[in-house]
């Protein structure tokens, strides 16, 4: 991992631990409804999403106070809901999560319900409940709103369901991908040319990076379903059997090829962005630090 990176992570990391560890608990009125929200959001991770948003906006030059801080994490929320109910044993039914058992094991498939059924609309409400000026407040709603839909994350979860067993071709396999993983990468850095006020005409490269960046995370994913271990990743592995994976479309050594074509699609998109926004990228291409040394065979 890059040194920027480490030192990027070491100084917002725990910045954003502390506002989801905090102001949950304000915007609810329920006890056990909380504790089931806040355990699932505060079970750990790599707090990528809201960190990619962050180092957009630091790489852009811009301020980041506390208002920018708590909207950028209203992403982790909406993150860890589709966590919880992709865990429930009507979805994937997993029992670990984060090295912790899953919502539904420590709460019941109930509460697990309506706790990713309140950190939805409470990452919507972290989006306008602020100060930011009301053209920003919209553009962040309606593109999170998008993101996370039936054209989006939650469309990506549906042909997970419904073509488990059957096997996808390429193309198949990439729109569940880029919809049910890559949709909310992408947002993370789409939010920050909204909150930094780059014009549209010159975001293109960057989503492009961040379109990129979300496949090999994928890919990466599958990958290590294969050669992973429980205690590296924090839930179980050899779980997608029947699933549609490049390593089950592709093979091993193929999945390898292509990791390293979308981590390279994602770089070159990066060099273009720090050309077109003037901008020193180099934190950025740390994130694609992510998948070295961990894709050797």
């Amino acid at each position: 991992m890059g040194t920027k990176l480490t030192e990027f992570e070491n100084l917002w990391v725990p910045k954003i631990n502390q506002v989801l560890e905090n102001e949950i608990a304000p915007d609810t009125d329920q006890k056990t409804l909380t504790n089931a929200m806040s355990y699932s959001v505060n079970a750990g991770g790599k707090r990528l999403r809201p960190l990619l948003t962050l180092a957009v906006l630091t790489s852009l030059g811009d301020n980041i106070d506390h208002t920018i801080l708590k909207t950028s994490c209203a992403l982790e929320l909406m993150h860890s809901y589709s966590l919880i109910h992709d865990d429930l044993p009507a979805m994937d039914n997993d029992n670990l999560r984060r090295g912790k058992p899953t919502n539904h094991v420590k709460f019941g498939a109930g509460m697990a319900t309506l706790a990713g059924d309140g950190l939805q609309p409470l990452s919507f409400q972290w989006l306008v409940d602020n100060d930011l000026d009301s053209e920003t407040q919209a553009e962040l709603v309606l593109a999170l709103a998008k993101a996370a839909g039936p054209h989006g994350m939650v469309s990506g979860q549906a042909d997970d369901i419904e073509f488990e067993g059957t096997r996808l071709p390429l193309e198949g396999l990439q729109k569940l991908d880029q919809n049910k993983t890559g949709a909310l990468i992408r947002y993370a850095v789409k939010a920050s040319l909204i909150m930094g006020r780059v014009i549209p005409e010159k975001r293109q490269a960057m989503l492009t990076f961040a379109e990129k960046f979300g496949e090999a995370y994928q890919i990466y994913d599958d990958i290590l379903d294969i050669v992973g271990t429980e205690a590296q990743i924090g839930k179980p592995v050899h779980q997608d059997a029947g699933k549609n994976t490049y390593p089950n479309l592709l093979g091993l050594d193929k999945s390898y090829e292509m990791l390293h074509k979308t981590v390279k699609a994602a770089q070159d998109a990066l060099s273009q962005a720090g050309r077109d926004l003037s901008i020193d990228t180099s934190l950025l291409n740390d994130f694609t630090s992510y998948f070295k040394n961990k894709d050797e065979k």
